[in-house]
């Protein structure tokens, strides 16, 4: 594959995910909130396990001496690391045998044998996940070994109890049918010494764990809409294990989810993560099979700090699970402006950014950016090197910004409510600055800008500009017509003072996002014109500025096909040479289990290349997360190697969003 041209510096953002800050913590005796009353304020003390460098999360014990394994984005990608009681604060990345995986995920560590999920081997087709179960022996550091047959997705790996046992969610080799929330995943279950032999125990499940070896225990969302946990039974015989009815074990009234099974005093008890009625945060508690009783624990300890995906030890002395490490904690307390992610193409390096719509400078040296929509609305400019940061204007929500390639002063905003009906008012404006305040370093961090309207008030919804080469014009969408269609306008004068305005587009669909090539000649955008009626799966259109040519850039499947009508395309934007499109997509499907991370309103959002020819499809990004807004430049932006309590850039604290979309 042709790829010369692939080089530069790619920046995107990731919902919330900057915000994480987890660490895994562990409470000693969990066991006791079954006896304590309420009132009772002498509960286990909560003790780190991790060192707060970077986000630490998803992890599982070893032993009863709190030997953990766990998931680290440390060095720019999820990878696993070993932490042991005796050595607290050194930790040991595990050889996975899978170094050029970009996502690893739920490590599992039995008898120096390595188990985790990996998403390093392509599928054949299009949407489908490429997670799969994996193992390496951690002695012979061999090449992983793929215990997911080829052509099957498995997700959330658990071991029984002799370890003889494997059970998985997984779609076996059905493709991603395309939710996000619930998905329609089963339980599978494997011997360990023979992968092969994979047998159904339950449809419509994940996140398994084991009771000993003979029940499963699992989330799904019930009829009533209410996610809750239930439990499969296995018989002694496994040659006789069939698809099964499951029993369901916590009641209506509560979300349970990401369950996690011990034994206590012949008692059968699970640790779930819940989202109750009228509440906003998710709190881990331990629930009596027996009699039906929810014991709160984390709600006593942390009642507004979000806890996710709880573990017991073999033997239950500890209970663990993942939080934000809070403000006062040691470890990186700072929340850098750009972020390195490693990057599977040599030639691209890609950086993460501490906000959205972020538009390079002519130079590269420059990028504006929106930080977010709430308290730090407004627009901002960062050095590419994540050094220094600066304020255009604040307490004005804009977004989609484009930076004129001729004028290093002038950045086209919008500026009004995000993704609003086609008669909100949002108006494009041109932000002018002194270039000069870029490089004064006496600037006290706030820049005089002059900002000036281009589009009229009563015309509704204008938002998401794109400068063209030579600075004299800006395309945009608008819903001026009823419909969200595409324009373009003087980019000086603006349709206020008399400058022209013509529609680019017509229809009455949405044409949104449009990116103008960097010679001039094409304008590439986001539409759902192919299914007018579908207002969720948007595909790759060009055309050329005076509305001539217009096609679809085919990157699924030809038209018409089930793979084209699934498309979900958005971002996009060209490579210098004008030959390779960056955007978003859902192509990967589902990386992991949506409901175990904090929220992303589409949790399939990575980044892809491809030719204008759609041909050359590459993948950029693996992860459980929703990555957005990228913009390219052709310099290799360098950042700042400085030490993490050096770091530029926001306090972290912690905020981010459970999922949105349950019924609490």
């Amino acid at each position: 594959m042709d790829s010369q041209s692939l080089h530069g510096s790619i920046i995107f953002s990731t919902v919330g995910r900057t915000n994480y800050g987890f660490d895994i913590f562990s409470l000693k005796s969990p066991f006791s909130f079954l006896d304590s009353p309420l009132h009772n304020t002498r509960y286990p003390a909560e003790h780190r396990l991790t060192d707060g460098i970077s986000i630490n999360f998803n992890g599982q014990f070893v032993d009863e001496d709190q030997t953990l394994v766990f998931v680290s984005e440390r060095s720019g990608s999820p990878r696993i690391y070993l932490q042991r009681p005796s050595q607290l604060g050194q930790i040991e990345q595990l050889p996975d045998g899978s170094p050029d995986s970009l996502f690893l995920d739920r490590p599992l560590l039995r008898n120096k044998r390595l188990f985790y999920i990996s998403a390093h081997q392509p599928p054949q087709q299009i949407f489908t996940s490429w997670s799969a179960l994996y193992s390496t022996t951690l002695d012979d550091e061999k090449t992983a070994v793929r215990l997911t047959p080829y052509g099957c997705v498995d997700y959330s790996p658990a071991i029984s109890q002799s370890g003889h046992l494997i059970a998985v969610a997984s779609y076996g080799d059905r493709r991603w049918p395309g939710e996000f929330h619930d998905l329609s995943t089963d339980i599978v279950v494997f011997p360990e010494s023979d992968p092969s032999k994979r047998t159904v125990v339950c449809q419509h499940g994940g996140w398994p764990t084991w009771s000993g070896d003979s029940t499963i225990y699992f989330h799904r969302q019930a009829d009533d809409d209410w996610w809750s946990i239930f439990r499969v039974d296995l018989p002694e015989d496994l040659s006789d294990l069939q698809c099964a009815d499951p029993v369901r074990v916590t009641p209506p009234g509560v979300h349970c989810f990401t369950p996690a099974a011990a034994t206590h005093s012949s008692k059968a008890v699970i640790a779930i993560a819940t989202r109750r009625p009228g509440k906003s945060y998710r709190h881990i508690e331990i629930f009596d099979v027996e009699s039906h009783t929810f014991y709160p624990v984390t709600e006593l300890l942390n009642p507004t700090i979000h806890h996710y995906n709880p573990f017991f030890s073999p033997e239950a002395t500890f209970l663990s699970y993942h939080r934000y490490r809070g403000e006062s904690s040691p470890g990186d307390t700072t929340i850098p402006n750009l972020d390195p992610v490693i990057s599977p193409t040599k030639g691209l390096r890609m950086l993460r950014l501490n906000g959205s719509f972020p538009s390079f400078s002519p130079s590269g040296d420059f990028i504006a950016f929106n930080q977010d929509f709430n308290a730090n609305s407004g627009l901002k400019i960062v050095k590419s090197d994540g050094s220094k940061r600066w304020t255009l204007f604040k307490g004005r929500t804009t977004f989609g910004n484009s930076w004129s390639p001729a004028e290093p002063n002038v950045i086209l905003t919008s500026v009004g409510p995000v993704f609003d009906s086609v008669k909100a008012t949002v108006q494009i404006a041109r932000v002018s600055f002194d270039s000069l305040d870029l490089t004064n370093d006496d600037c006290a961090g706030e820049i005089p800008v002059e900002i000036k309207v281009l589009t009229k008030e009563e015309t509704g919804n204008n938002a998401f500009p794109s400068c063209s080469p030579d600075g004299k014009h800006v395309v945009f969408r608008s819903g001026r017509s009823g419909h969200k269609n595409l324009y373009i306008v003087d980019a000086i004068k603006g349709e206020l003072e008399g400058g022209e305005i013509r529609q680019l587009t017509k229809g009455p669909w949405i044409d949104t996002m449009p990116s103008w090539s960097p010679d001039g000649k094409l304008i590439a955008f986001s539409s759902n014109r192919h299914n007018p009626d579908n207002i969720t799966c948007f595909s790759i259109y060009v055309v050329h500025p005076d509305g001539t040519g217009l096609r679809r850039i085919h990157v699924a499947g030809p038209e018409g096909s089930d793979e084209a009508d699934k498309e979900r395309l958005n971002h996009v934007c060209f490579s210098k040479d004008c030959e390779w499109l960056l955007f978003t997509a859902n192509l990967g499907g589902v990386t992991a289990e949506p409901v175990s991370l904090p929220n992303q309103y589409q949790p399939y959002g990575d980044l892809y290349l491809v030719k204008l020819d759609a041909s050359g499809l590459r993948r950029l990004t693996w992860n459980g997360y929703e990555n957005g807004t990228p913009a390219w430049h052709p310099s290799a932006t360098t950042t700042v190697d400085v030490k993490r309590s050096l770091l530029v850039g926001d306090k972290l604290r912690g905020e981010f969003d459970d999922v949105l979309w349950m019924n609490c």
